[in-house]
């Protein structure tokens, strides 16, 4: 439902309520009983009219609160990251240590590994050039 149409679905239902007062006053002035009157076409019509207006402003304020939640919601998701963007310097930089002192390790690890794949493999002659002895 458009929420700007909130006052044009108002002013529908205030015009349907008085047009439902002056028939009624109509159809009483008439001398009608009350079965009649609750019978009477144009009376239940108005009614309809006042129910649909009733149920446009309910459908109106819930998309209102609905609104209102998410604009609650979306500040206070933008006020943790700021917080979360302004920690204090002494946790940032043990952060930042610790995942320097992770990343050293794996470098490490990883010269390491370069190392042992770097290494000639030593074949079958040379295995046993090894193990004779020189003359």
């Amino acid at each position: 439902m458009n929420l700007k149409a909130r006052i044009y679905v108002e002013n529908h239902k205030k015009n349907a309520q008085a047009k439902f007062e002056a028939r009624l006053a109509f159809l009483k002035e008439k001398g009608l009983n009350a079965q009649t009157i609750s019978r009477d076409t144009t009376l239940r019509q108005i009614r309809g009219l006042i129910r649909q207006a009733n149920f446009r402003l309910a459908r109106i304020a819930a998309q209102e609160k609905l609104n209102q939640e998410m604009a609650q919601t979306k500040a206070e998701r933008l006020a943790a990251e700021k917080a979360a963007r302004e920690k204090p310097t002494k946790e940032r930089e043990e952060m930042v240590a610790e995942i320097k002192e992770k990343k050293g390790k794996k470098e490490k690890l990883a010269k390491a590994e370069k190392q042992k794949k770097s290494e000639p493999k030593k074949g079958k002659s040379e295995k046993k050039r090894e193990n004779e002895t020189p003359p």
